[in-house]
């Protein structure tokens, strides 16, 4: 008999959500093509750089994205090296608990030992080599340990702009990853609390990215949210997922993954991320991957610039020409034009822009 050699990356399914719409980026940004499908960062959308980030973990037959009817067609362009089963549009607007129960109902469907990796669709990650050393690493740690596991990012700065993980013990784990266990997660604390858990080395940034053994998801489904138990169970019987999901995903409760599972489940855990990692929340990351001239200023595209420092500028068909101006976004697109100063880049979301440049 031939012995099993099997390793927790033969059951690993990766699933990224990609159904976002990415306003602070408009007017690049539309609802068909929202940011994880621009090239903001080099020749390939964020979503392919996500992708191609797993392909040497994982065959790409166990990698799937998690969209909506909206993006689909451009979802699929983007990804035309990628099955194109493995792209499915939830065919309503709910949160990250109804993803994250989708992702576990179709690895399940595939496998009863699954694990399941959720990640997001938009983040930036350039060591990819250390990053999938420890995707391989976690995977081997929720396959012993029936924990929902997460990455912890360690903060550069006190930032307001994410949730937190308050970090407790180490964890005996595999590899050479530091694994902690999370005392809890805490929502984006205002200036004063984000300096305290900076200065106190004992919190990290909640980057959304998650590992756990489908079982121990169903788990804890049952416990505390069995709406996504039965949702979940569904699947095995089901050979038309698009046909189940228009049945059954819109009448799931609209609620994220750390209020429904992750604060209430009964092992969570958080592996130290070595690598680096930016979620690109807004024109004003751009500098960081692309660099600027010794006046600071980013550019893309046909620019021009006089006595002009720290700005972004993001051409596309124009020449753009930037005079006695300091630290303002400017943005073109074929039928919109962004000027904003860089403190104000958080606002953009507002602009009451017309349905038709939505």
């Amino acid at each position: 008999m031939t012995p099993n050699h099997s390793t927790p990356l033969d059951h690993l399914f990766i699933f990224i959500m990609a159904g976002g719409s990415g306003e602070r980026f408009w007017p690049a940004s539309r609802t068909t093509t929202p940011k994880h499908l621009l090239r903001l960062l080099g020749d390939q959308t964020l979503l392919e750089q996500t992708v191609r980030r797993f392909e040497t973990v994982v065959p790409l037959s166990q990698v799937f994205i998690l969209t909506n009817a909206a993006q689909m067609d451009s979802t699929v362009e983007a990804l035309p090296f990628l099955p194109r089963e493995n792209i499915i549009a939830e065919p309503a607007k709910r949160d990250t608990a109804p993803a994250a129960a989708l992702a576990t109902g179709i690895a399940l469907s595939r496998r009863a030992d699954a694990l399941v990796a959720l990640f997001p669709a938009d983040a930036m990650i350039h060591d990819t080599a250390t990053f999938r050393r420890q995707l391989e690493e976690s995977a081997e740690f929720v396959a012993i340990h029936p924990s929902i596991l997460t990455f912890s990012i360690t903060p550069t700065h006190a930032s307001t702009g994410f949730g937190y993980l308050e970090l407790g013990d180490s964890i005996e784990a595999t590899g050479s990853s530091r694994v902690v266990v999370v005392e809890r997660f805490i929502e984006k604390p205002d200036k004063a609390r984000a300096e305290e858990f900076y200065a106190g080395k004992k919190h990290g940034w909640n980057a959304g990215m998650f590992l756990w053994q489908a079982q121990t998801f169903l788990a804890e489904c049952a416990k505390h949210q069995p709406e996504l138990e039965r949702f979940i169970l569904g699947f095995p019987d089901r050979k038309d997922v698009g046909e189940y999901l228009a049945e059954s995903f819109p009448s799931l409760p609209k609620i994220s993954v750390d209020f429904a599972i992750m604060e209430k489940a009964s092992s969570v855990a958080a592996m130290i991320a070595e690598y680096d990692w930016d979620d690109v929340g807004s024109w004003t990351a751009l500098p960081n991957h692309l660099g600027h001239d010794q006046q600071e200023n980013t550019l893309k595209g046909d620019v021009i610039l006089l006595d002009s420092k720290r700005n972004i500028v993001v051409g596309n068909k124009r020449m753009i020409a930037l005079c006695g101006v300091s630290d303002l976004v400017v943005v073109e697109t074929d039928d919109a034009i962004l000027v904003c100063h860089k403190d104000a880049v958080q606002q953009i979301k507002n602009l009451p822009v017309p349905p038709q440049l939505k």
